[in-house]
């Protein structure tokens, strides 16, 4: 499976179990939410430090975000 594809629906996953709009995971993070739409459909190669910003702003550690099998879990 493509990593950008796991770690996209891992983010997308954890926003909506939030109740966050894409808008406000971007102000969190302090990027553009097309930024984060272009994560989420795995489209954009994420940096270490892009994952680091994104586990905080989701509340999750960085590796939920990479795990394979809770990808295949549908919100």
């Amino acid at each position: 499976m493509d990593i950008r594809k796991v770690f996209g629906g891992n983010a997308r996953r954890f926003r909506l179990a939030l109740g966050l709009s894409q808008e406000a995971v971007a102000e969190r993070m302090g990027v553009d939410r097309a930024f984060i739409s272009s994560m989420e459909r795995g489209l954009q190669n994420a940096t270490l430090l892009t994952i680091w910003q994104i586990a905080q702003a989701l509340e999750v550690r960085p590796a939920d975000l990479l795990d394979e099998k809770a990808s295949k879990i549908r919100s």
